[in-house]
């Protein structure tokens, strides 16, 4: 029963209430304790009028009637014109091909560039200078590329040989693009940059441009008149590591490799049976023959092997008894009879009989062995790669114990006849004019077998020394002054004897061939004397062996045509 009633009442207040709007209700803010009065807190709230409603919906009905009306002008009394155009016009993006760096000799002489574009053209055509012999140094470029459709799908440059690919990324710049909107006849509507292209960056090698064609062109003209099949050079700023000059010939013209248009010409190249695109200064190895023998005399001294002034008799031969074969001795023969001669005078004439003995011994003088021959010749980088700023370097090897068991291992023994051709540059060792420069370079300074580069400046200075040498410098010294005696004491070396630079020199020549028909003919050595400042090596590569005009008959012409044009490098 109480629970009707309680029922009924609670009914009673809904139906009281219940046309009461909560709009209409007040707070009393004085009979609500613990309100914030600051914060409005327990005031009444006011509801948004219906004029404002009324307000917005007005706003909002203007608005659509413009959108309408605006549709109705595009899709209605415009839509036929806008619709030519949407099926008429096309927006593409287009390539602004950036300029590929300049690149300048050391005297800045421009050696590559970009042509000027003409009409149609849209990057620009590479340019290299007219110099001879500087191909293996800069190299050359593959242009941007299209499909059949006429689209880019490689929109680069690409160094592909000497400078140009070992520094493509600060050569190449990066492209820039622009937007063309062209209609059904083909004509510009509309065009803008979207980003702008940023060039490449200039690049200053330490080649002498003219220097390195005379090298090329001394090669070449010997070449044509002895019969040498190529030929190599390098000079060397011996306190930097600075290459002032690279050469090798033959070579080829990177402006018509580049172009690709004569491809008659560019067969002929590949074809060539002399190979016109190996850089052999750096990449073709060489016997060295009598250029080693420096090297030899200081691991002599520096072992104690042979005072420098105790003379040996060259007589034109030795003789070694055979156990199997009594009445036939083994003969190692010198390319002529010195008679008595010390370590300086046997540089100077590049007696074998003298090194024979300091390197393999006989009788009762020491030599120093196939094992320390080994690492005075890997101590002065005979068997690494030197880590010039070009592409493609070649790694010399030394003949030793190891490398006859590999390459002959049918007689993997070793022999005192083996060690003796290995001491005077025979045998199975194999190096780059470039590590020879590098090497002759560190008998010049004293020591600092240095990185060379290709690039003004050289290598920095923490980067530039690859190894010291710990020899005495009085060891040093006797070494130079033997190869100075090899120039103006009537040596080998007697055709670099020239007033106009003091230099001191060492030639070798290899015998090839099974009959040894054809010899390469070295030279090499430094400038000026006194005060070195550059290093050289030169190698002819595979004459006749009857002739007697080699490499420092080229590089004499070198030297001559320096004292007149460019006599800053003597002093």
């Amino acid at each position: 029963m109480p629970k009707y009633f309680l029922r009924k009442f609670k009914n009673g207040l809904s139906k009281k209430y219940q046309d009461i709007n909560p709009e209409d209700i007040f707070l009393d803010s004085t009979n609500l304790p613990g309100l914030n009065h600051e914060r409005l807190e327990g005031r009444m709230e006011q509801p948004i009028t219906e004029k404002t409603f009324l307000f917005l919906k007005f706003v909002f009905v203007i608005i659509a009637i413009f959108l309408a009306g605006k549709l109705g002008t595009l899709e209605i009394m415009k839509g036929k014109v806008y619709a030519e155009i949407s099926e008429t016009n096309r927006l593409d993006r287009t390539i602004i091909f950036a300029d590929r760096g300049v690149i300048y000799d050391r005297n800045h002489v421009v050696l590559a560039s970009n042509a000027v574009k003409t009409d149609g053209s849209e990057y620009a055509a590479r340019v290299y200078a007219p110099f001879e012999g500087l191909a293996p140094v800069l190299g050359y470029v593959k242009y941007p590329s299209k499909d059949s459709s006429g689209n880019y799908y490689d929109e680069d440059y690409h160094g592909q040989a000497g400078v140009e690919k070992v520094y493509d990324k600060e050569l190449a710049g990066a492209n820039g693009s622009k937007l063309i909107e062209t209609d059904a006849r083909g004509q510009v509507a509309s065009e803008g940059v979207v980003d702008d292209p940023q060039s490449g960056k200039d690049l200053t090698l330490s080649i002498d441009a003219p220097l390195t064609q005379k090298l090329y062109q001394s090669m070449a003209s010997l070449a044509a008149e002895r019969g040498f099949v190529g030929g190599a050079g390098v000079i060397m700023d011996v306190r930097t590591g600075e290459i002032v000059a690279l050469a090798s010939y033959p070579d080829y013209d990177p402006n018509v490799i580049t172009e690709g248009a004569d491809q008659a010409e560019i067969a002929r190249l590949l074809s060539a049976p002399s190979k016109p695109f190996l850089n052999r200064a750096v990449a073709g190895l060489y016997t060295p023959g009598s250029i080693v023998k420096p090297i030899v005399a200081l691991g002599a001294l520096s072992e104690g092997v042979i005072d420098p002034l105790k003379s040996i008799l060259s007589t034109g031969s030795i003789s070694l008894p055979n156990p199997y074969f009594p009445d036939k001795p083994s003969v190692f023969r010198d390319w002529k009879a010195h008679g008595w001669i010390n370590m300086r005078e046997a540089l100077a004439v590049s007696s074998d009989v003298y090194f024979y003995e300091v390197g393999g011994g006989f009788q009762d003088q020491r030599g120093l062995g196939i094992t320390k021959l080994d690492n005075y010749f890997t101590l002065f980088g005979m068997a690494e790669r030197t880590g010039i700023d070009l592409p493609g370097e070649a790694e010399g090897y030394i003949a030793n114990q190891a490398w006859k068991a590999e390459n002959f291992p049918d007689d993997p023994t070793w022999r005192i006849g083996d060690t003796y051709h290995t001491a005077i540059g025979q045998y199975g060792t194999q190096v780059t004019p470039l590590e020879a420069v590098r090497w002759v370079g560190a008998l010049a300074n004293g020591g600092k077998l240095l990185v060379p580069s290709v690039v003004a400046g050289g290598k920095s200075e923490d980067k530039r020394i690859f190894r010291t040498l710990t020899i005495a410098e009085n060891d040093f010294q006797i070494v130079r002054e033997g190869m100075r005696q090899g120039v103006n004491g009537g040596g080998v070396v007697a055709a670099l004897n020239t007033p106009a630079v003091a230099i001191a020199g060492k030639t070798g020549t290899a015998e090839l061939g099974a009959k040894k028909q054809f010899v390469n003919s070295w030279v090499t050595g430094f400038f000026p004397y006194g005060n070195p400042h550059y290093a050289f090596a030169i190698i002819m590569e595979k004459g006749p062996v009857a002739n007697l005009v080699g490499a420092p008959s080229a590089f004499r012409q070198v030297i001559d045509w320096m004292a007149e044009n460019t006599p800053q490098y003597f002093e």
